[in-house]
Parts: C-alpha cells; structure tokens; sequence
C-alpha cells in the first residue's frame, strides 16, 4: 500500500496520505485518553498502539498524527505510523465504524424516500392525501411515516399502512420490518401580529367616552 506523507504547518503533526477513501466525508478527531470513543475506529486504536501518538485526525482520505511533544522523532515515527495504518487498513474494517453506519443509514432512507415517491405517493394523493418519510429506526428495522392532508387521521389510514404501504416497501426495501404512523406534528403557533389582532377583537369594542361642545370648544368626560 501506498501512503504518502505531507509536512504540516505543526511540527509535531503529519498528514498521512494513503490512497483511498477513509470516511463518508465527514473527518473525526480522536484522542489518546479518548476512552470507548477510540473504539468507534479501528484505524486509530491501532496508531495509538504507538506510544508517542498523542492525537489523530481521519479526513475523507487522510490522516493526521500529531506526537507527544517529547515524544520519539518523527525520523523514525513516521515509519512506524505507515505501518501501523497500512496494516489497519488491510485487515478490512471500515476506518471510522460510526461515520460507515451513519452513511448507511442514510443510503436506507433516500432508497426508502424513492419508494415513496414511486409506488405509494401517487396512490394515496389520488385520495387527496399525501405520505411522508419522518424517520428510520436502523437497529429494529421500524419505519415511521407521517399521513398528511386527507389521510391525516383518517380512520382507514392504519389499514392502509398495514395493508399496502408496510407490504410495497418490504418489498423493495427488505431492511425494514414494519411500518408505524408517527405522531402528528404540533399546530404551528400563529404568529405574535395574528395573536394580538385576535385578543383585540374577542371582546366588546371600548365605549368612547362622551364628549359635548360648548363656544367652539370640545370637553371630554
């Protein structure tokens, strides 16, 4: 493998270049007293097996070590670093475990808005109504869509969740195992213009108060 290395404006960080995509584009930064979050990239556990490796940083396709400051040379550090993640990454796991489950997530969710939008949509606009991805729960397979216009709180929208929605996106998404109604979303509050113009015009209007005239002058009570 391949891994280049590049100065940094920090003389004690290097920027690790080995060839390939590491992450879904989000980067991570990981410190040696990081805890269990080290445990989240197995690419980082096995630089901090060094013990002069104070800090890593994996980009998109990049790292970046930064050593103790009293730490061993990066003469021969450096060396020591292009082995420890050319054989990281060899071994298979994904460099960042999380940021590798988030990006499959959401390759589930867009797969699953597709659906929607294809095969269930149409369908259900037909009855004046309209049905929107809320929320995917990976781990339990449960998808939550939310039944809006004339199918909000239409006593038959269970029915067609069940009978036709959860069955046409089992079919083409199979991660999923059922499909539940999430809870309406909140009435939107009106706004403070709106309130005010309603608190003025609830009640009686004020009596005027009496006035008379007298030589060209107007008195009030």
């Amino acid at each position: 493998m391949l891994i280049l290395v590049e100065r940094t404006p920090n003389p004690d960080a290097l920027k690790f270049l080995p060839q390939m995509r590491l992450t879904d584009g989000r980067g991570r930064s990981f410190t040696r007293d990081g805890g269990d979050d080290v445990d989240a990239s197995p690419l980082a556990r096995a630089i901090f097996d060094l013990p002069d490796v104070a800090r890593v940083y994996i980009g998109e396709d990049f790292v970046t070590v930064a050593r103790a400051p009293d730490g061993e040379a990066w003469t021969t550090l450096r060396i020591r670093v292009i082995a420890a993640i050319a054989e990281a990454l060899a071994q298979g796991p994904p460099a960042i475990r999380l940021a590798e489950e988030a990006c499959a997530a959401e390759g589930l969710e867009r797969e699953i808005r597709d659906v929607l939008a294809r095969h269930v949509r149409p369908g259900v606009a037909r009855d004046g109504g309209d049905i929107v991805f809320d929320r995917l729960d990976p781990a339990t397979g449960v998808l939550w869509v939310r039944m809006e216009g004339a199918c909000g709180g239409c006593p038959s929208s269970r029915r067609t969740l069940k009978d036709a929605v959860e069955r046409i996106v089992r079919r083409y998404v199979p991660e999923v195992t059922t499909v539940a109604e999430a809870e309406p979303s909140a009435e939107p509050r009106p706004p403070a213009w709106r309130r005010w113009l309603d608190t003025a015009t609830a009640g009686p209007s004020p009596r005027p108060r009496p006035q008379f005239r007298h030589n060209g002058r107007t008195f009030r009570d």
